[in-house]
């Protein structure tokens, strides 16, 4: 298991990882490339299950 701090990081890192894709996401309807926006909306929801498992791990450092 990661140590608290690795995990603070991965979160962080993920954090801004999903913004940059939410920019992306946005740039991508409005020059409308639908399937690429559907893949990247994908990539969305996946980043938001691994931020809940993350933070999950990280509550278990806080019990």
């Amino acid at each position: 298991m990661p140590t608290k701090d690795e995990l603070l990081y991965q979160i962080a890192e993920l954090k801004s990882d999903y913004i940059r894709q939410q920019g992306d996401i946005e740039k991508l309807e409005s020059t409308g490339y639908p399937e690429l926006i559907e893949k990247a909306e994908q990539r969305l929801s996946d980043m938001e299950k691994q931020l809940a498992e993350l933070n999950n791990q990280l509550k278990a450092y806080e019990s």
